[in-house]
């Protein structure tokens, strides 16, 4: 499927791994060309290269901490204008609702809300001007069923939640969508480290810590990167132009609900 957005200029936070990686990925096999950001420049470099060496689009690969201010105004200016904006960042650590503090919260507000919030309020205007954007938002299946170790994503999560359900409607008429990407375990570092935290705390082997969590997932497997940012481009794409507003769970069926 074409999806017409070859020649486009997206962003895409925090994509030297992961499911942002998968998401340059997608969008690069599209014919967009990127700017691509993540915090440590040598992963980042390297995969920024070997986008170019595949698909022979422009990147431009950013090394900045985009949950500050500083590192935004650091992205923000080699971005330039752009036409699509991917928002990502590692989400806060887990634990107990008696472990966090308000600090706790506002650090995880920063990274999770405002970052995003922050993107939006720099990029959409000019897209709105231009009659045409895409902003996709990764935020967690956690938005639609809460998990109670990860309170500090839960909050921040559902925060970014309520403001794109609001703005998403005020610049469509724009001809700007803006959505949610809603993911559930992945084959990315962050399972590694889950089932790490479980090998180690049962006394299990990595595989066997896999493997129980997989069969909790209807679909008796982790998510892939491209499956991922295969649905990240769609959303962008020419024919996505009538989908406002979603959060669009990518989890295996991992949350049992009707709606």
């Amino acid at each position: 499927m074409d999806l017409g957005i070859k020649g486009k200029r997206a962003l895409v936070c925090a994509s030297s791994k992961g499911l942002g990686l998968g998401c340059a990925e997608a969008l690069a096999e599209a014919g967009v060309d990127l700017v691509m950001n993540a915090r440590t420049d040598g992963p980042l470099q390297e995969a920024a290269q070997t986008i170019r060496d595949r698909f022979g689009v422009e990147v431009v690969a950013v090394a900045a901490d985009i949950t500050t201010e500083d590192g935004r105004a650091k992205v923000l200016k080699a971005a330039g204008e752009v036409d699509i904006l991917v928002n990502n960042a590692g989400g806060p650590p887990p634990g107990m609702w008696t472990d966090w503090e308000r600090d706790d919260f506002i650090a995880a507000l920063d990274a999770n809300m405002l970052t995003p919030i922050a993107l939006i309020k720099a990029l959409v205007p000019a897209m709105m001007e231009r009659g045409w954007g895409r902003v996709v938002n990764i935020t967690s299946q956690s938005v639609k069923a809460p998990i109670a170790v990860l309170g500090l994503s839960n909050s921040a999560r559902a925060g970014l939640t309520g403001y794109v359900a609001g703005t998403s409607r005020q610049v469509a008429p724009s001809g700007v969508t803006m959505n949610n990407l809603l993911p559930g375990i992945h084959a990315t570092d962050r399972a590694v480290s889950l089932d790490t935290g479980v090998s180690t705390q049962q006394g299990i082997t990595m595989d066997e810590a896999r493997a129980a969590r997989e069969a909790t997932i209807p679909a008796r497997r982790y998510g892939t990167r491209e499956e991922f940012g295969a649905t990240c481009a769609f959303l962008c794409s020419k024919h996505a132009g009538f989908i406002v507003g979603q959060n669009i769970l990518l989890d295996g069926g991992g949350v049992n609900s009707t709606l």
